[in-house]
C-alpha cells in the first residue's frame, strides 16, 4: 500500500518533533515516524530528568554548606521525591501521549514503528509505503555506544535509561566514561550517599574540554567522594549476580553493585535504508550540507547528523530544516558557537574553541582568565564558589574564538560569551562593556584584562 504524503520525518527526537509540527502548522501533509517515544532521549532519559536529579543533589551540597555561613543544618538524602518527580512531571512515567497529541493537534499524522528509507523520497513502515513529494527528514538521533569489553555484553549494566528509571539507589556504582553524562550522573548520586568511582580512559576527565576545566571537575567530585581513576582502560567486566568487577589493563580490580555505561553515543545508519539513497549505511554520521541536505529529497537534524548531540542543536537545525523545506531565506548553520555544559556543580559551560583547538588551526591565540573566588559575587558566595572564567582570543582578528565558563552559573554566564563568539564581537569593545556588580559574569571584564 502507498500514500501519498508531501514530507515524512523519520525519527521524532527534538530535532524530527520539532520539524514535523512546523511543518504541519505551515499546511503541509507531514507523516510523523517514532518507534519508541516522541522527543527523544531528551525529556525521558537525558536533559529533563537528569537536572531534576541534579536540582536535588545540588540542594543537598547546598544544606550541608550552611555550617560555618548561617547556622547548622542536618541532611538526610531521599530518593523517593526525586524518582516520584521523574516518573510523575517529567516522563508521565515514560508515556509520549502528550507529545503524540501535540504533533496531531498540528495537523500531522503520526505512525508508531520503525520506518526505512526504500528510495528518494520513500519511507516504509509497516506495510506502506510513503511517498513524500517534497522529501524526508531523519531525525533518528543516537543510542548510548556500549564498548567491547570482554565480559560486559553478558551483564546487565546500566545506560543512562536505566539509570534515570531506578526507583532505588544502589549502595555502590562504578561509572565508566569521565564526559559530561557520566560525570554528572557520579556526582548526583555520590551526594546521596552512593559509593562512586568513575574510570575514564582518557588521561583527565572531560577531556573535549579545556584542560582546567578537567582539574576543576577531578577536584570537585574528589571533595565529594567520588574516587576518581583516569588513564584506566577497562579490559574485562563479570557479573557475579549480585555485583559488579572491573578489571582494569593494569590488572585493578574494582567492584560495585551497580555499573554506568557512560562512554559516548553513536547512530546507526544501517537500518535506515540510506542505502537506496545512495548513501554509505556503515558511515558513522549522516553526512548533511550547511543546509542539513544529506542528498536528493532528504534531510537530516539532530544527532544524527554528528554536530553534537545536544538539544539546542537540534532545535537550531530544525529552523534550518523547515525553512528550507518550504523555500524561505534565512542564514545557513553555524557552528562556530555552539555551547555546551556539563551540569556538574559548579556548571561547566563552554562556547567555541579551546585553547587547543584554536592553536590547532594556526590562529595567533592570546589567552586571558580569572578565578570565581577572585570576582566580587563569587567571594561573597564564600562555599561552593569554585569556577573560572577563560576566554580564546583571535589576536590577528581582535575578537573571541571560544570560552569557558565554570562556577555556581557558568551555565547562565556563558550566555554573555556565546553572544561575543557568535557576533564577532571586537574584544576592545567588550573591554568597555559595562558589568554589572556584584555579578560573577563581571569576571568576564577581569579576564579580559588578562588578554593584555
Amino acid at each position: 500500500m502507498s500514500e501519498q504524503v508531501d514530507v515524512v520525518v523519520l525519527g521524532l527526537g527534538v530535532g524530527g518533533e520539532q520539524v514535523a509540527g512546523s511543518l504541519a502548522e505551515a499546511g503541509l501533509n507531514v507523516v510523523g515516524i517514532e518507534g519508541h517515544l516522541v522527543g527523544g532521549e531528551c525529556p525521558y532519559y537525558g536533559c529533563v530528568p537528569t537536572k531534576m536529579m541534579i536540582r536535588a543533589a545540588d540542594l543537598l551540597a547546598e544544606a550541608r554548606r550552611v555550617d560555618g555561613m548561617s547556622g547548622h543544618a542536618d541532611v538526610r538524602p531521599d530518593w523517593g521525591p526525586v524518582a516520584a518527580r521523574i516518573r510523575d512531571e517529567a516522563t508521565d512515567d515514560w508515556n509520549d501521549q502528550v507529545a503524540v497529541d501535540r504533533l496531531t493537534g498540528k495537523g500531522g499524522l503520526f505512525v508508531r514503528g520503525w520506518g526505512r528509507l526504500s528510495g528518494p523520497g520513500r519511507v516504509e513502515v509497516g506495510g506502506t509505503v510513503y511517498d513524500a513529494s517534497r522529501g524526508v527528514v531523519i531525525g533518528t538521533g543516537t543510542a548510548p555506544t556500549v564498548p567491547p569489553i570482554d565480559g560486559l555484553a553478558e551483564t546487565p549494566y546500566w545506560t543512562n535509561r536505566d539509570a534515570v528509571q531506578a526507583k532505588e539507589l544502589p549502595a555502590s556504582l562504578l561509572v565508566l566514561g569521565g564526559g559530561a553524562i557520566g560525570l554528572e550522573f557520579a556526582q548526583a548520586l555520590v551526594r546521596f550517599g552512593v559509593r562512586v568511582t568513575v574510570i575514564e580512559m582518557a588521561d583527565r576527565l572531560v577531556s573535549i574540554e579545556e584542560p582546567e576545566s578537567s582539574e576543576l571537575a577531578a577536584r570537585v567530585l574528589a571533595a565529594d567522594g567520588v574516587d576518581v581513576r583516569v588513564g584506566a582502560g577497562a579490559r574485562g567486566v563479570r557479573h557475579d549476580g549480585e555485583e559488579f568487577t572491573v578489571t582494569l589493563d593494569d590488572g585493578t580490580e574494582l567492584s560495585g553493585e551497580k555499573l554506568l555505561v557512560a562512554v559516548g553515543r553513536h547512530s546507526d545508519l544501517s537500518v535506515l535504508g540510506v542505502d537506496t539513497v545512495g548513501l554509505d549505511p556503515s558511515a558513522r554520521f549522516l553526512q548533511v550540507d550547511d543546509h542539513l541536505r544529506a542528498g536528493e529529497k532528504l534531510w537530516g537534524v539532530g544527532d544524527v547528523t554528528g554536530h553534537g548531540a545536544f538539544t539546542h542543536l537540534a532545535t537550531y537545525q530544525a529552523d534550518i530544516v523547515t525553512r528550507d523545506i518550504l523555500g524561505q531565506d534565512g542564514p545557513p548553520a553555524d557552528y562556530r558557537a555552539l555551547p555546551r555544559v556539563t551540569f556538574m556543580d559548579p556548571e561547566i559551560g563552554a562556547v567555541g574553541l579551546t585553547e587547543a583547538q584554536a592553536r590547532d588551526q594556526g590562529l595567533d591565540v592570546r589567552t586571558g582568565s580569572t578565578q570565581v573566588p577572585s570576582t566580587s559575587r563569587g567571594w561573597i558566595h564564600k562555599a561552593g564558589n569554585d569556577g573560572f572564567i577563560k576566554l580564546v582570543a583571535d589576536a590577528g582578528e581582535g575578537v573571541l574564538v571560544g570560552a569557558t565558563s565554570a562556577g555556581p552559573t557558568g551555565g547562565e554566564v556563558l550566555g554573555a560569551l556565546a553572544v561575543a563568539v557568535h557576533g564577532r564581537v571586537p574584544v576592545e569593545r567588550l573591554r568597555h562593556m559595562i558589568y554589572a556588580y556584584p555579578t560573577i559574569h563581571r569576571g568576564i571584564q577581569d579576564a579580559l584584562r588578562e588578554l593584555g
